[in-house]
Parts: structure tokens; sequence; C-alpha cells
């Protein structure tokens, strides 16, 4: 649930009207260093030959090991040195105005706190594992991180043109849970899989899920699944590819939008590229929720 700054000023006096806190790394516990090394090593076995490239070159890049929590005012002075980026602490979740105004300045808000270990496969709301691990190494890649700043300043000039639900289908279907098309395969680039040991494996193994050639127009019309496995992934060729596609005007966009379908998680179009026809064996339970 996102929490006003004065909520949030309850347990951290020192917020500011960016929402950003002082990390205070210091405090963390010798079990939340635990924690983060549980983490990080299940992964680290899971994402070589799963991953791409980038991915891991980014983790290796920023020193984003297993031994603790990263720092993220060193982890900000080795990024910034690549391409620019920094790395600020939140207590939690940001209004869309604040998180656009951040990514638009080159900023990431990172969740300061870890989840406790009777969470490791799932979390509600986005830790420090999810946003360092999950999302920073690919902030070392020059064309992903101009991707992201421009996804900001997009996100600044939608607000109060009611297409925030088809911008947000538009991250989460690649930033989060993006796939790109190698020549050994397909490979995870998204955070949500790659901080999922589950998902991981799922993404790109499983028969159960469509993958589907990425198209802006399409994976802005269409719904995700927000608490289990994704029914349809998304699939770059290149990222290239995805900073040109996207990085342009999007209103005549999003005039288009206003008129037509919102496609369902599962479904499949008749002429678009397929990488994969799910079986559908995997169903998310009725239960789950789309956005």
């Amino acid at each position: 649930m996102l929490l006003t700054v004065e909520e949030h000023r309850e347990k951290h006096p020192e917020i500011r009207a960016d929402y950003t806190i002082d990390q205070h790394w210091h405090r963390y516990s010798a079990a939340e260093h635990a924690t983060w090394r549980t983490l990080t090593r299940r992964m680290e076995k899971i994402l070589p030959g799963r991953a791409c490239d980038e991915f891991l070159q980014g983790l290796k890049q920023l020193k984003i090991g297993d031994e603790q929590i990263p720092d993220m005012e060193r982890l900000s002075d080795e990024l910034y040195k690549l391409t620019r980026w920094r790395v600020v602490a939140v207590p939690s979740l940001v209004p869309d105005a604040i998180f656009f105004e951040h990514l638009a300045n080159r900023r990431f808000p990172a969740g300061h706190f870890i989840r406790k270990p009777d969470q490791l496969d799932y979390i509600e709301e986005p830790d420090v594992f999810h946003d360092v691990f999950g999302h920073v190494p690919m902030l070392a890649l020059p064309v992903f991180a101009d991707y992201m700043e421009a996804y900001g300043k997009g996100g600044m000039r939608a607000e109060g043109l009611g297409t925030l639900a088809n911008l947000a289908r538009l991250y989460w279907y690649t930033v989060e849970f993006g796939l790109i098309e190698k020549p050994e395969g397909l490979r995870i680039y998204g955070s949500g899989i790659a901080s999922s040991s589950a998902e991981s494996v799922y993404a790109v193994e499983d028969a159960s899920p469509n993958r589907i050639h990425f198209d802006l127009e399409r994976v802005m019309r269409t719904k995700y699944r927000i608490d289990d496995f994704q029914e349809s992934y998304f699939v770059i060729g290149s990222f290239e590819e995805l900073f040109k596609e996207t990085y342009k005007d999007f209103a005549p966009l999003y005039q288009t939008l206003k008129a037509g379908p919102t496609f369902e998680p599962g479904t499949i179009l008749p002429a678009e590229r397929l990488h994969h026809r799910g079986t559908h064996r995997y169903k998310a339970g009725s239960h789950r929720a789309t956005a």
C-alpha cells in the first residue's frame, strides 16, 4: 500500500520530499545479510545459461556479490562511472509521479528493507534484493540505461492523460518480465524473473507460457499477472530494438489505445510472431489479480 511522506515520516523522520531516505547500511543485522547471501547464492546457480550476458556482466561490473547487502552509495559511485545512474534508497513503493521523476533524472529508487526468511520465494512489495540484484545490473548497459531514462520522461508526460495503465504494462513486460532473443536461445533480462528462482526456470524452459515477439501497441494493450507466473512473455530482438521502438512520441499511440481491445494475459493473436505457443498447463488461479 502506498503511504504518504507524512505517514512514512513516523518510521523515517529523515524522509525527503522525493521519498528518498538514508539507507543506514550499518543498521542491517547479521540475519538480514544472511538472507541476502541465501538469495544471491541461489540465483547465481540458476541464472547462468538463462539470464542474458548483459545482466550477468552487470553483476560483475558492479560487484553485486553474495556476501552482504550492497551499500547504495558505493554501488552508485560504480554505476555512475558506467552510465551516470545512481541508486537511491526509499522506504517502500513511491507514487507514480515521484517514480517517473527519479527515472527521468537517472536515479533508480530501491527499497532499503529486505524480506524475512519465510518470504524467500515471494514478497508483495519490492525489497532491496529485487531492486538491487534484479534491476541494477541492467542499468550498467548504456542502451538500457537510456531506455529507463526515456521511460521516466514518458511517464512524466503521460501523467494526467489517463494512459498510465498502458505505460505500466510496457514496464511490466520489459523491465520486470522481459525476455531477449539471443543466438543461443531466449534469455532473461527482466528483474522480476531474474530475482525469482522459480520463474527464472519457468520463463525460459517451461512449455506452459506463450513467448511472443515484442510489439509496442500489443504490449500496451495486454493485462498482466500481479502475483503469479506470467501467462505470456514478450521477447525483444535486441536492446537497441527496444530503445528504438519506445523512444518516440507516444501521443499518437495513446490516441489509438483509447479505442480497440484490451487483451487478457494468455491471448494469442493470429498474425503475431510466436517464439513459443504455450500449452497453458500451468494456469494462474482464478483468484489471482490482473492489471
